[in-house]
């Protein structure tokens, strides 16, 4: 090796490094700031209450949100889940964290319904 290409090598090296680093910097900040897709978390939640019974409606809202309780903060989608038990038509509005999908808050409320519309059911 002669001495001219000793600082090319360097060179080469240091940016090479440079290079290595900022990647990993970057891939490290987009992981902290990535979210699900709105789709994928009404999917895990809908496969939890799929377990105890038929969906009949759901929806989710694709812009997440902040949300914070306590000195907790989060982004978060809202969403809801609709079906029928013991007759009657019970609505589920929740909020899911966007990062995890994991359920923040969930509210139930029970609609009621009146025998004629439950003929087709």
């Amino acid at each position: 090796m002669n001495q001219e290409q000793t600082p090319l090598l360097k060179g080469l090296a240091i940016g090479a490094g440079i290079g290595l680093a900022t990647g990993i910097v970057a891939s490290i900040w987009y992981q902290k700031k990535k979210h699900l897709a709105a789709d994928d978390v009404l999917a895990k939640i809908k496969k939890a209450f799929l377990k105890e019974g038929s969906i009949e409606g759901s929806f989710i809202e694709y812009e997440s949100k902040p949300y914070q309780k306590f000195a907790i903060k989060v982004d978060s989608y809202a969403g809801g889940i609709t079906r029928f038990e013991d007759d009657q038509l019970v609505s589920y509005e929740f909020l899911a964290d966007a990062k995890t999908g994991t359920v923040l808050e969930i509210k139930r409320e029970v609609t009621e319904v009146s025998p004629d519309i439950l003929v087709g059911f």
